[in-house]
This record gives structure tokens, C-alpha cells and sequence, in this order.
């Protein structure tokens, strides 16, 4: 099946800023098939002009969120700007249909945690992103909703975004690795107590049999590994009577089992594990890309919660890190308390929603503020049997 060119603008015929910008398009392609046909120009661009929080953008990584995320071929959006026939910009998208109006968001939701667009650093990018809102606009696109946008990213320098009010303003974390892996565990970085408490709680889990820190390569262990740190995290949330449907849909850790048991390896996902008398009881699923690590799913064995595993777990996904070359251990938004503790830094992460039209205008003004999801908040204030209870077995 051809891909489908919905759109196609010459830059040229447009204002007398765009000659600034001859030879550069931009087209708005639908359809799988053109994702995977634009998968040798997408890897290109990556490559070449990627910040390592992209990884979320990660032609590999949306490959495996078609497959388990994707309801309809026909929902992929994309919007490729090119300059001169080279790929120089592509925005990967999903349609979607709310109270009659025609969105688009980001594609990689829910398991995406950063989003982002790929765009060449050149002195023309602001022009080119201009460029695409006018072909989504001209697609007839009512709304775009962007989530988790980093202010350090492509769409965070976005001159539109500037002048758009976020809906939700969070903060992510980030550890400095050489300043908090020592050899033997936590660095001078933290407080004496907190050294001698990480010895302690490897003491209690001594008790408890052969411990043993290991890494698992790409295949077909990783991926049964990557399933059962999803059933921990279930069955953990579970027990704090916390609410988090990402986690409770089926769909994440088929997600993450097939990332994990694919030998290709190009979403650089790495596990690292922490076992007792050789069975699993904490496992750690995160992604490296251009020197830095994302940690996405911590996962430990409730059964091990009173000899502290989870914290041994971080400290040990850390040392892995650096041991594969990452200098920045990034702990994703929101800015728990837990998450803090490890913290030299973070980053303002925003989600925006951003009109294109007189009717998307008006769902901004006065539809949107009172119709956004508040069951999280409500969940917060009920008892934790009740969650239990709402939330369902695993």
C-alpha cells in the first residue's frame, strides 16, 4: 500500500520569509505503511540530530508501540519537512476524535515519557516548525495536544509553545552518575546515614538468601524478565491501593516484553536485576541513548519490601548505567519525594494544548478546563481498600 501524501507545501510561494528557505517542504503523510517505508530516513535523521531524550521518538521504540498501542493503521500522522529532498524535520503523530473536534497528539502515549519532534539544528528551524502547524492547520486539525515537553528540547525553544499557556507543569529529575556510583554502592554524594543504611538493608537481604546484581542482554530471558517486572509493579501499586491504568492495561507489558526480547536492539532498552538464590526480585527496565540512561519501570517483589529492595535496586540500576557508559541517569517527571533523594538537577516538563482553529479556540476557552480528567485526583482522597477494589485483581 502507497503511503498517502495528504498534503504537500511549497515553501517557496508562501511569504517572503520562506525564500529564506528554498527547496524546503512539507508534507503530512497517514497510514503504517508510510512509517515503516520512512524508516531508513528517519534512523538517518536520529542519528545525526536527536537530543538523547528523543529516544521516546525512537523509530524502533514507536515501531513496537504500533504493535501493541496502535487501534488503526489510518490514525499515524506525520509531518516530514524536507529541505532540498533531504529529511530534515518529522513530527510523529496520532489522530484522534474528541467532542466532535479532529486532534492530534503525539504518537507513543501511554508509555512514551518525554514527547517530542525530530528537527535538524539549523538557523531555519523555527520557520520550519511554523511550517508544520500551518500544514496540520490546512489538514484541518482542530487541536494538538503535546505532553511531557522538555523545556531543553525541540518543541520547548518552539515560539508557539511560548505563547501558549501549559496545562500541566511538572519537573523531571536527573542523577549525575560520577558524582553518585561508587565502587562498593552510594557515593559521598549522600549522607553517611543513607550509605550505612544501603549496607544495611544488603545485610537483611543476605538473610534472605544468595544475593546476586546482574545485566541481561536483548532475548528471550529479557524479555520474560520485562513481563515480570510489569506483574511486580502491577502487584506493588496494587498494594499501595495506587491507581495507574498505564500500568494495569495488559498492552505495557506485552509492550516492554517485546522491546526486551527483540535482538535487534535498536530502542536500547537494558535491564538490570537483582536476585535472590537465583530467582528475580527486582528488576529495572531503562533505555540508554547517546550517553545517558531514562529509567522507566522500577519494579521489586512486595515480599522484599521490608528490607528496603527498592532502594538497593536504584543504586544497582545506577552502577549499571555507568558501567555501560551513561553519564546522566535521568528519573523521569513527576519529581516524587523518593526521586529527589537522588537528584543533582531537573528539567521543566510541560504539557500544552494548542488550538489551529476558531473551534479548537473555543474547546481551549471553555470545554477542555472542565472536562479534563479528574478521576487521579479523586483516587488520591479514597481509602486504599477502595482502590483496591476499583482497580481489580492485578
Amino acid at each position: 500500500m502507497r503511503a498517502k501524501h495528504m498534503q504537500a507545501i511549497a515553501e517557496g510561494s508562501l511569504s517572503p520569509e520562506s525564500r529564506a528557505a528554498t527547496g524546503f517542504a512539507v508534507e503530512v503523510l497517514t497510514g503504517r505503511d508510510a512509517f515503516l517505508a520512512l524508516k531508513p530516513e528517519w534512523d538517518a535523521l536520529f542519528a545525526r540530530a536527536s537530543l538523547p531524550h528523543q529516544l521516546f521518538q525512537r523509530h524502533a521504540f514507536l515501531r513496537h508501540w504500533c504493535d501493541h498501542y496502535l487501534v488503526a493503521d489510518d490514525r499515524l500522522c506525520l509531518v516530514v519537512g524536507r529541505e532540498a529532498g533531504r529529511l530534515v524535520m518529522l513530527w510523529p503523530l496520532e489522530r484522534r476524535h474528541r467532542l466532535g473536534l479532529e486532534l492530534v497528539r503525539l504518537m507513543g502515549a501511554p508509555v512514551a515519557q518525554f514527547g517530542d519532534v525530530l528537527i535538524e539544528a539549523d538557523p531555519r528551524r523555527e520557520h520550519w516548525l511554523e511550517r508544520g502547524w500551518e500544514a496540520l492547520r490546512r489538514r484541518g486539525v482542530d487541536l494538538v495536544e503535546l505532553r511531557l515537553v522538555r523545556d531543553d528540547g525541540a518543541l520547548g525553544h518552539c515560539n508557539r509553545l511560548g505563547l501558549t499557556t501549559p496545562v500541566v507543569s511538572q519537573e523531571a529529575p536527573f542523577a549525575d552518575l560520577a558524582l553518585r556510583v561508587a565502587p562498593d554502592g552510594p557515593s559521598l554524594a549522600y549522607p553517611g546515614r543513607d550509605r550505612s543504611g544501603y549496607r544495611r538493608r544488603l545485610r537483611r537481604l543476605a538473610e534472605r538468601g544468595e544475593i546476586a546484581f546482574t545485566s541481561i542482554a536483548p532475548g528471550k530471558e529479557a524479555g520474560a524478565l520485562a513481563e515480570q517486572a510489569a506483574a511486580m509493579k502491577r502487584e506493588a501499586l496494587a498494594q499501595h491501593g495506587i491507581v495507574a491504568p498505564a500500568v494495569a492495561d495488559p498492552r505495557f507489558a506485552r509492550f516492554f516484553a517485546g522491546l526486551a526480547a527483540d535482538l535487534n536492539d535498536e530502542a536500547g532498552l537494558r535491564l538490570s536485576v537483582v536476585s535472590c538464590d537465583g530467582r528475580p526480585i527486582g528488576i529495572d527496565l531503562s533505555f540508554d541513548c547517546k550517553g545517558r540512561s531514562f529509567g522507566h519501570v522500577i519494579a521489586s517483589d512486595p515480599g522484599f519490601e521490608r528490607e528496603g529492595l527498592g532502594r538497593v535496586l536504584v543504586h544497582h540500576a545506577f552502577a549499571s548505567a555507568r558501567s555501560r557508559g551513561s553519564s546522566i541517569f535521568d528519573l523521569l517527571a513527576p519529581a516524587d519525594p523518593y526521586k529527589n533523594e537522588h537528584a543533582d538537577g531537573a528539567v521543566a516538563v510541560r504539557d500544552f494544548t494548542v488550538p489551529l482553529s476558531w473551534r479548537g479556540q473555543l474547546a481551549c476557552d471553555f470545554a477542555l478546563p472542565h472536562l479534563r480528567p479528574t478521576l487521579k485526583a479523586i483516587a488520591k482522597r479514597l481509602p486504599p481498600s477502595w482502590v483496591r477494589r476499583f482497580a481489580g485483581p492485578g
